[in-house]
């Protein structure tokens, strides 16, 4: 069986404002030196598809720069390799509602002539508000296995541990594993079965439901497409049992982040001999810490100057904590400055953001206190 990737950069933007204001969702920074699109991405290389396409409607400079032509993931091919596709909008389309490409099944019509330009057996499709290292071969094996025409990777969640939105999708599972009904989340706590946004769908099934959404005007990918096809087509479940996040506030995606704090956490996602996940290489200085510096529990990129006290945080490259400095429970995106004697407590700082001395901001990790880029405090 052979397959070809689709990884949607902007469906949930509207979810975390304060972090897509002037990128996606796919190039939010994570984990010190990642990008959000680089965990569905580097699933599909892992799984060895050399086909990407990636669907996109704004604010997507950022996205290129970090994708370039793919090499950091083995897909700068003369054949097949990484595409981005934004919408193909006209005058008189951006007369309108301006909604082009602002929804799943939006994206997929307007990619409508890369999947059709597809000879690859299945196709999968995977958002980028979710932080997990699925086996993609394995979902793959399994779709073939049942002879299924869609497949969705579904994954536990503690409600104490990872906030869902009513965007999550709650899927009723079968003892055969086949998927009889969809639900949006209703505010149940505890162990709830979601869909984690990751599909594998027959390449020759997708075209033939969107030509019949595009011929009835359908405007929703489970309401319209999903859901009409659920008890008469196969749908099935693939369920996967490591670390999951997701990215649908802000306080979400500090929670995520601090997660990463553990060490059995971090195994999890990142460490798998058959399943690494890759990103865009930068070559850096080494981080250089004085002699007074305190580092506790923290991550900590390359390329950084600490002179301060940082303890259970996140710092992405070329970060400077200053003397007399003190960083807890905060995540410092990349080129931030802080003066001396500064106090920062569960605070996000956007990329090139600077402190001046002997400020002190506070939030809390239900309300982690955020500097947008480029601010100056």
């Amino acid at each position: 069986m052979t397959a070809a990737g689709l990884i949607f950069a902007n469906i949930h933007d509207a979810t975390v404002p304060e972090l897509t204001g002037r990128r996606t969702m796919a190039s939010i920074p994570f984990a010190g030196r990642y990008r959000l699109i680089d965990f569905a991405l580097s699933g599909m290389v892992n799984a060895g598809i050399t086909k990407v396409g990636v669907l996109t409607h704004d604010n997507y400079r950022s996205l290129i720069d970090h994708i370039g032509n793919g090499k950091d993931w083995d897909l700068a091919r003369r054949n097949g390799g990484i595409k981005i596709l934004p919408p193909f909008i006209t005058a008189y389309d951006s007369a309108l509602s301006g909604r082009d490409g602002a929804t799943r099944l939006d994206a997929l019509i307007n990619a409508r002539n890369f999947i059709d330009r597809c000879t690859e057996d299945v196709l999968i499709l995977a958002d980028c508000d979710v932080i997990c290292n699925v086996d993609l071969q394995a979902v793959m094996e399994s779709h073939q296995a049942r002879g299924a025409d869609f497949t969705m990777v579904t994954t536990t969640v503690d409600t104490a541990v990872q906030t869902l939105d009513s965007h999550a999708e709650v899927p009723t599972v079968n003892a055969d594993g086949r998927v009889t009904d969809i639900a949006e989340y209703s505010g149940e706590e505890g162990k709830v079965t979601v869909c984690a946004d990751i599909w594998l769908v027959n390449r020759t099934y997708l075209q033939r439901v969107l030509t019949e959404a595009i011929s009835h005007g359908h405007k929703s990918f489970y309401k319209d497409v999903i859901l009409r096809h659920l008890s008469a087509d196969k749908f099935y479940a693939h369920h996967y049992d490591g670390f999951f996040g997701r990215v649908n506030s802000l306080e979400s995606y500090f929670r995520c982040s601090m997660r990463l704090l553990d060490h059995d956490a971090r195994v999890n996602l990142f460490y798998r001999r058959s399943q690494p996940i890759f990103t865009k290489v930068r070559n850096s200085a080494p981080t250089r810490y004085a002699p007074e510096a305190e580092v506790k529990n923290s991550l900590i990129a390359d390329d950084c100057i600490i002179e301060g006290k940082v303890e259970n945080s996140i710092l992405f490259r070329g970060v400077k904590v200053g003397k007399g400095t003190t960083v807890k429970n905060s995540i410092l995106m990349q080129d931030t400055l802080t003066g001396e004697n500064v106090r920062l407590s569960c605070v996000i700082t956007d990329k090139n953001v600077v402190i001046k001395d002997g400020r002190e901001l506070c939030g809390h990790e239900t309300m982690p206190f955020y500097i947008g880029k480029g601010v100056m405090v």
